[in-house]
């Protein structure tokens, strides 16, 4: 009975031991190695080097779009000016439309600061005209500030007569010089 006791425990305990050692092993999957990108094929980095320098140029002519945009955008801001009446300062309907223009640009643009120059003609005392010169351009600043620009960056100055645009002594050159002028800062 010893031996079948022995036998028993033999099988028992070796059995299992090569069943699990003989098993069926596990397949070795071969990874294709990975080439070093200076024995990637010539024509391949080529490729690459021409798409990067085709997406830099792209990347180049965007920006000198938007930079030719962006000064077109601020030369006609500075370049429009707006007009008023003999001895006034309200704002007339075609100025509000203009000023309209330059509110939406400065809410795109709000970092950019505005300076505006309130102009008379040369009709009236200096005094006189600095202040009705005064009133053209806080006029000009609070439709602005109303159609939400920041008042922060809107800084106004009054010539009065001081910087005509047309020299002349008529009511062509008068109505010139009636205005408000923008320079960006």
């Amino acid at each position: 009975m010893r031996k079948n006791y022995w036998i028993v425990l033999a099988l028992v305990l070796v059995l299992p031991a090569m069943l699990f050692t003989v098993s069926c092993a596990k397949k070795e999957v071969m990874a294709e190695p990975e080439m070093a990108p200076e024995e990637q094929p010539m024509e391949s980095q080529m490729d690459a080097d021409a798409a990067e320098k085709a997406r830099l140029e792209a990347e180049r002519l965007q920006a000198e779009e938007a930079e030719r945009a962006m000064m077109a955008a601020q030369q006609a801001f500075t370049s429009e000016d707006i007009y008023f009446e003999f001895d006034s300062s309200a704002l007339l309907p075609m100025a509000q439309e203009i000023l309209s223009q330059k509110a939406d640009f400065m809410m795109k643009n709000p970092d950019q600061g505005v300076v505006i120059e309130g102009h008379c003609d040369e009709r009236g005392t200096a005094a006189y005209n600095l202040a009705l010169g005064e009133r053209r351009a806080d006029a000009a600043k609070a439709f602005l500030v109303n159609l939400g620009v920041d008042a922060a960056k809107i800084n106004t100055i009054s010539y009065g007569e001081e910087r005509p645009v047309d020299m002349g002594h008529d009511e062509e050159a008068w109505a010139k010089n009636r205005r408000a002028h923008f320079d960006l800062q």
